[in-house]
């Protein structure tokens, strides 16, 4: 039986392009296309060893970023050098993913503002106070409330394979093999109970198989999404945190976990 799972977080290619441009300070104008494509590959790695629904997209701009890279390595001989300085037509092969991306950021910006505007204008309306005890756990829908967002887990999911050297094929399935989701929560809580609340990302994977690995990580995304754990990083490329929210955790907030 295969796990899949959907992370609504990832909005897209362009997205992570341009969360990857902002983290590594690249000039949108003048991307390194060897740099930005080789940071993009090592996240589509993580993803398609995740199955995650959404990789065919990734996919998609992966070989574009191939193609653009392949013909800004192309060389340009002396003589078509002096010609393209001067050349009207002559076009840069990166122009029209700028084109895209500027687009992109352009309606990701206007979207931001529109929301702020909408909580803005709710504030305008009153009525009598409510009891809202009943729907604190809504809170769980801020899957990330910290400085980490998702591309961070990614790269740090990724990061932990390349140090384990796991060259298992991409196109291997991912299946339960005798685990459950509610076990690989509990055994992450009982790690960060024994420890005090506070663990290493990367020491939470100690397992070598890549079932083990993969459940581990969609475990510690669904304590997020619960609000018992949260993941900080204290600067940009650091290493993760795992720190447990809540100390006392029992069987109740399980329940819902398929077995």
């Amino acid at each position: 039986m295969s796990y899949e799972v959907k992370l609504e977080a990832f909005e897209g290619p362009l997205d992570l392009l341009l969360h990857l441009i902002h983290r590594l300070e690249i000039d949108i104008y003048d991307i390194p296309m060897k740099e930005i494509t080789a940071q993009y590959m090592e996240h589509i790695r993580a993803m398609q060893v995740l199955e995650l629904n959404e990789a065919s997209e990734y996919l998609v701009m992966a070989a574009t970023l191939l193609e653009i890279k392949s013909k800004t390595l192309l060389p340009i001989h002396e003589g078509e050098l002096e010609d393209a300085e001067f050349d009207e037509e002559f076009i840069d092969p990166r122009e029209e993913l700028v084109a895209r991306l500027i687009e992109y950021r352009k309606y990701k910006d206007a979207a931001l503002k529109l929301k702020d505007r909408e909580e803005e204008r709710v504030q305008y309306f009153t009525r009598p106070p409510t009891d809202l005890s009943g729907y604190m756990q809504d809170e769980q829908m801020q899957l990330f409330d910290t400085n980490v967002n998702v591309f961070d887990m990614v790269a740090a999911f990724q990061k932990m394979l390349r140090r384990k050297r796991l060259k298992a094929p991409l196109s291997t399935r991912v299946t339960k093999q005798g685990m459950t989701m509610k076990h690989q929560m509990k055994q992450v809580i009982s790690i960060l109970q024994h420890h005090e609340g506070r663990v290493d990302f990367f020491d939470l994977f100690e397992a070598d198989d890549k079932p083990t690995l993969v459940m581990t990580f969609l475990s510690i995304l669904e304590l997020m999404k619960r609000q018992i754990v949260m993941v900080e990083q204290q600067g940009n490329f650091d290493d993760l945190t795992v720190v447990l929210k809540e100390e006392d955790v029992d069987d109740e907030q399980f329940e819902s976990i398929d077995e």
